[in-house]
């Protein structure tokens, strides 16, 4: 199965992302992390985006968008995938996983109490 845990900042998605990852066994994927990776490659994708963020800019979303889906497509990882989204994300990765492939969408808000 695959997962996107979605909510506002500080929500802890992150860190249900990391525990899902460790007892399912999968693949966790957040932007900040792919595009840390993708310039670590040094690949021509990386040093684009290196470019992008010296200029203080967002990585161009045709960048982004490729990257994860070739993860997404990536067979070793089918029904493996634990996203870390935010909600303006939340309905581009639900057209991206293909119709073979299960998605569960979950929200996470951080409530505090007085």
């Amino acid at each position: 199965m695959n997962i996107v845990l979605f909510g506002p900042p500080g929500a802890g998605k992150g860190t249900q992302a990391k525990n899902l990852v460790n007892k399912l066994n999968s693949f966790q994927i957040s932007t900040g992390d792919i595009l840390r990776d993708e310039i670590k490659k040094d690949s021509d994708v990386g040093k684009r985006i290196i470019n992008y963020m010296n200029e203080g800019k967002f990585v161009d979303d045709e960048i982004v968008n490729k990257i994860i889906k070739n993860i997404i497509y990536d067979p070793n990882k089918k029904n493996k995938l634990i996203f870390v989204s935010i909600q303006l994300l939340k309905d581009m990765i639900n057209t991206w996983i293909p119709q073979n492939q299960f998605l569960i969408i979950i929200q996470i808000n951080l409530i505090l109490k007085k």
